[in-house]
């Protein structure tokens, strides 16, 4: 496209000439760290700034340390960050030289207040950021829970322009894309299926995340793979001098998390663990029927920090999640995620830094049926491997150039289907398929002027697929269900199958037109080498995974947005107003009556096509005070146009929804008690129902017209609450708080789903026997919902 022409010009022309006046600009620094005074952790985010200059300042790095320009000493420092107390300190000529450590200590009422954005309070409004929140996790566990399980994805969905597939799911559909477009990311390693209980609640437990980084809209370049978002998700690390805990005890889960030194203070770990005990519930039961039964899932997750030197830094971490559902040990349904990164961080120079993560990411799923005549075990699993270097060069506080490569290794491994001994069900084999991919990039962060900032971005991918594996020629070119395969060509292992690249810009314009207004413009376009194949809109475990290749190219898509940004009332409120249109090609989408799951050759089963989204995001947030929290507001439209689906005319997906309303409220009362409040409002989702009805073979079946999702459930609404009462005795080693929920407090029966079938005599669920016979049957429809009024208790301690 020309506009995205024009964009790489704009950024190769201004890279040079910024170089050149960053160079010449001479300037003087202090340097520092900011830790945490309880933990001696880093504390990244805080604000660092002059008291005579407070527009000038810096925040801390992800490690924590600062840089800020002086002029004239003595002078007065001030840092703050939400959640604790605001220091002054003076600094005078003698500090010059030294590394500053400055300690942080926790304010207690601030801890309660409900935020999105942790950085300076301007923030929003100065930096080049659009789409973008940063989530503290106080924020995460203030929010009313589901059965009192606090939930990081739950938490994401209350934010303008995310969508949910339905009641209880974790599924995030951003900006008119589908689950499958959102990059989620634990310490840089993929998570394919980030989810709990079927969907009901995310893999990541709450208290061994430090931080989340949500990305909806100009994603930096230095990431990529997905179109629509990035959740990055940084594990917590250890604190330095003592061993210290944290947990709960809740209706369905508990949890615990511990963290502490290692071997010295130079290095620290925390391990975090969670399990469900609907599995113990069900075995009190003296049901056979429930007491044979199996349900549960658990998840450990670990980190360990190794300071070597005054330079670098060392940390390694891990997760684990698993999930299984028995029923009276004749059907188990399990899946699986692991993860492990290593990331090695280097301070080359006042100026220079450098990242270099490598990580390995892998889950598996399986289904087993025991039956005589139809038993049978599928599995599958697929994999990531990948090792990133990232390089950072600040010629100034004005100038930032960040550059570096991520090489990327895919593995799908062959689906196994293994009939039981004696069983009808034949075997299949799959082919596996394999991907690699290079990702050169380079980003440039420049304020032109006191009003006027860009960030230019342009990274290149580069995919090929690869052997093992066998490609299939079809009569006509034409994969489908019906045509005859002419030829097969197999590829030994690493032989290049098929290649794929393309390039991605990203730039982003910042107009400051007041100190507390500014407007902002961004565009991006990125390309997805993988995409899910389903027949649900909300993620479930079997759902397909497939890699580019042959027949299936991959997603491009081309996000343009506008907003504008002002705060009010010393920085007390922010409101925000952004629009966007999304266009997408290459988007995948099933056949009438498709089944991906048990064929070797899945592009027959595919259609390929286009779609569009577009929208308008409101959001007004207060940031200080008792009483915090937001309002959003987002009218959204997505399309699809794929040859052979709905009479080839555009329509909607699933979780098309246009209109979509959170309000998230919290009142601190005191230091001991605090309320909070969560309302939303959403369109039902796009569904299709059935024109008819007709009989075949005295069974009545629903009749569809071939045009897809052109009705709605009805629209969505619920209301949660919570109180939290907690211990503030600083001089306890134990502190304990009690937390009560309500989920849809006033019941409301939302739909889960809808089912077409026969009532017999009036009933819903009637079987007939030889004293209660048929005597009336007609066609009708059974609404399901999940939950009505759903109270909940949870006990969290700190020690």
């Amino acid at each position: 496209m020309r506009l995205f022409q024009r964009c790489i010009t704009l950024a190769i022309c201004f890279i040079p000439m910024f170089s050149h006046l960053a160079i010449a600009q001479e300037e003087s620094y202090i340097e520092g760290l900011v830790v945490d005074f309880k933990s001696n952790q880093s504390v990244p985010g805080a604000n660092v700034y002059w008291k005579n200059n407070p527009t000038e300042g810096v925040t801390t790095s992800p490690e924590g340390t600062f840089k800020l320009p002086y002029k004239k000493l003595p002078a007065f420092l001030i840092v703050s960050f939400i959640g604790y107390e605001q220091i002054e300190r003076e600094i005078t000529s003698r500090d010059l030289g030294k590394n500053l450590k400055i300690y942080l200590r926790e304010d207690q009422l601030d801890l309660q207040e409900v935020t999105v954005n942790s950085t300076r309070p301007d923030q929003n409004v100065k930096s080049l950021d659009m789409g973008k929140s940063v989530v503290p996790i106080e924020t995460i566990k203030n929010i009313p829970a589901l059965f009192g399980e606090v939930d990081l994805l739950r938490s994401l969905q209350l934010l303008p322009g995310v969508q949910t597939a339905g009641e209880g799911t974790t599924g995030l559909f951003v900006r008119g894309g589908s689950a499958d477009q959102n990059l989620l990311q634990i310490d840089g390693a993929p998570i394919y299926n980030p989810s709990h209980f079927f969907g009901f609640f995310s893999v990541f437990n709450p208290d061994a995340i430090h931080g989340v980084d949500f990305y909806k809209g100009n994603i930096p370049a230095n990431y990529g793979g997905r179109i629509s978002s990035l959740i990055d998700i940084s594990l917590k690390e250890g604190n330095f001098d003592k061993i210290k805990g944290e947990g709960g005890i809740g209706t369905i889960s508990s949890r615990l998390t511990v963290d502490g030194p290692l071997f010295s203070d130079k290095s620290s770990f925390v391990v975090s663990a969670r399990r469900t005990y609907a599995d113990l519930f069900l075995r009190l039961s003296s049901d056979p029927n429930i007491n044979n039964n199996d349900l549960y899932f658990y998840d450990l997750s670990g980190k360990a920090v190794f300071k070597i030197g005054d330079k670098d830094k060392l940390t390694v971490s891990s997760y684990f999640g698993s999930d299984f559902l028995g029923l009276s040990g004749q059907f188990g349904f399990g899946w699986s995620n692991w993860m492990g990164a290593a990331t090695w961080n280097r301070n080359i120079s006042d100026r220079m830094f450098f990242d270099l993560n490598a990580y390995s990411s892998r889950y598996n799923y399986k289904v087993s049926f025991d039956d005589a005549d139809n038993g049978f075990e599928w599995g599958n699993a697929l994999g990531e491997t990948g090792v990133k270097a990232t390089w950072n060069y600040h010629f100034s506080e004005q100038t930032k150039v960040n550059w570096g490569s991520h090489l990327q290794f895919y593995h799908f491994a062959s689906i196994d289907l293994n009939p039981a001994p004696n069983s009808a069900i034949q075997p299949l084999a799959s082919n596996p398929f394999n991907g690699l991919q290079i990702n050169p990039f380079v980003s440039l962060n420049h304020e032109i002027s006191d009003k006027i900032g860009v960030e230019a971005g342009l990274r290149w991918s580069i995919y090929q697929q690869h052997g093992r594996g066998t490609s299939y020629t079809y009569e006509g070119n034409e994969p489908t269900p019906e045509a005859e395969i002419i030829d097969s060509l197999i590829f030994n292992r690493f032989e290049r199958m098929k290649v794929y690249q393309g390039l991605e810009p990203r730039i982003a314009f910042r107009y400051l037109i007041r100190e507390d207004l500014s407007l902002k413009i961004a565009a991006n376009r990125a390309f997805q080498y993988l995409q899910v194949a389903s027949n649900s809109s909300a993620g479930l475990p079997l759902d397909r995974w497939i890699l580019a290749g042959t027949y299936i190219p991959p997603i491009r898509g081309d996000q343009f947005s506008v907003g504008l940004f002002k705060n009010f009332n010393k920085d007390t409120w922010e409101v925000s107003l952004e629009g966007y249109y999304k266009d997408m090609k290459n988007l995948i989408d099933l056949r009438q009556g498709a089944s991906v799951l048990f064929t070797d050759r899945v592009e027959t089963e595919i259609l390929v096509g286009d779609g569009y989204a577009y929208g308008v995001e409101f959001l007004l947030r207060k940031n200080v005070g008792k009483t915090t929290g937001w309002f959003s507001y987002a009218y959204a439209r997505t399309w699809r146009k794929i040859e052979g689906i709905s009479f080839d005319r555009w329509y909607n997906p699933r979780f098309d929804r246009p209109h979509d309303l959170n309000l998230v409220l919290n009142h601190q009362f005191d230091k001991q008690w605090s309320a909070n409040l969560t309302f939303v409002y959403t369109t039902g989702q796009a569904v299709t129902f059935p024109a008819g009805s007709y009989v075949v073979d005295s069974q009545r079946l629903p009749l569809y017209t071939g045009e897809r999702n052109a009705d709605r459930f009805p629209d969505y609404h619920r209301m949660d609450a919570s109180v939290t009462w907690k211990n503030v005795n600083r001089g306890k080693k134990w502190r304990g708080s009690w937390n009560f929920s309500i989920y849809n407090l006033y019941g409301r029966k939302n739909p889960f789903s809808y089912q077409f079938t026969e009532i017999f005599n009036e009933q819903i669920n009637f079987t007939p026997t030889s004293n209660d016979p048929i005597t009336s049957r007609r066609p009708g429809t059974v609404m399901t919902y999940l939950f009505t009024f759903l109270p909940s208790l949870t006990y969290n301690f700190e020690f």
